[in-house]
């Protein structure tokens, strides 16, 4: 255990965090996978005390008592106040020489391009977008939901999908199949009994997320509601792309645009092809693409970079990962 690595990388998500020990040469030496990481819900130090417990995993596995640096992408560092904070907690437990925290799209970009330059959009449980150059110019959002002018993400179009059937169902609104599908669900016969449900506590609150695959499927059966729901989802992730390009002077360069998180990710074929066709309009120069590595990929990258590693080393990382061993 008398090694020094090259890079620590961590990608700490809401639900997960993955954990690699990388050698200079871009050998993932060590890997462990551990829970999420919620600072807001549980305090800084816990949540770094359960981040720990990956980190130890991986450093055993890979023989090595510490690193050069640590490159650490993690949800929940939306402001740079907040990257700043988690840095100087990590920087304390003393994993590496030198520390950086960035907000946990930035790894999902860096997996997706081949060198540190161009757009990501995500979407999973809420969305966000960052872009970066290699000069280290980046561009970014708060990303804290409707109060920094957010609109999508899992959690938000299952919310807005029972919207709109819950007015169809008590007249309010104009008919969408969504009142049927959305209890049907969970084997339930009205939008009144499912709300009763969500209310009362018999479906657990986690649950909700379960409605947004059920809202693509209503999009994909022709319900005109649940069309318009999936369109403003592009809209949105268009929008946020388009701004992104633009503040970082890209628009007139052909530049990846990467599409990553779980809904995202599926390729739903109405959101994906409105996604495509707005950004063609839009944003011409830029090449939409989706990424399916593990987001650690894109921390180890980062850190790779941090060290001035010849393409060779971020290749070598890049196998491992796009590899069956990494999946």
């Amino acid at each position: 255990m008398g090694l020094t690595a090259s890079v620590l990388a961590i990608d700490a998500g809401n639900s997960k965090t993955d954990v690699a020990v990388v050698a200079a040469d871009g050998e993932v030496l060590g890997t462990a996978r551990g829970g999420g990481f919620r600072p807001p819900a549980v305090g800084v130090e816990t949540a770094v005390d359960a981040l720990a417990e990956a980190v130890e995993r991986a450093c055993a596995a890979a023989g090595v008592a510490s690193v050069t640096h640590v490159s650490a992408c993690l949800a929940n560092a939306d402001l740079p106040v907040e990257e700043e904070q988690l840095a100087a907690a990590l920087h304390a437990r003393a994993w590496g020489t030198t520390v950086e925290v960035r907000n946990d799209t930035f790894a999902i970009l860096r997996a997706g391009v081949a060198e540190p330059r161009g757009v990501a959009v995500v979407c999973g449980a809420g969305i966000n977008c960052v872009g970066m150059r290699p000069d280290g110019r980046t561009a970014r959002f708060p990303a804290l939901g409707r109060i920094s002018g957010d609109w999508g993400g899992g959690w938000g179009l299952a919310e807005e999908a029972m919207w709109w059937a819950a007015r169809a169902e008590d007249g309010r609104g104009g008919p969408t199949a969504l009142a049927r599908t959305l209890p049907a669900h969970f084997g339930l016969a009205s939008m009144y009994a499912l709300i009763e449900a969500l209310h009362l506590g018999h479906i657990a609150h986690d649950r909700r997320h379960e409605l947004t695959p059920v809202l693509f499927t209503t999009a994909e059966e022709g319900d005109l509601v649940a069309r318009a729901v999936v369109d403003r989802l592009a809209e949105e992730v268009v929008t946020m792309a388009t701004v992104a390009l633009r503040r970082l002077d890209l628009l007139e360069e052909e530049t990846p645009v990467v599409l990553g998180g779980s809904i995202l990710a599926a390729q739903h074929p109405r959101l994906d092809g409105a996604v495509r066709d707005l950004l063609a309009s839009r944003a011409p120069k830029a090449v939409p693409q989706v990424v399916t590595a593990r987001p650690v990929l894109g921390a180890a990258l980062l850190g790779l970079d941090h060290e001035h590693a010849p393409k060779e080393a971020q290749a070598r990382a890049r196998a491992y990962y796009e590899g069956p061993q990494g999946r």
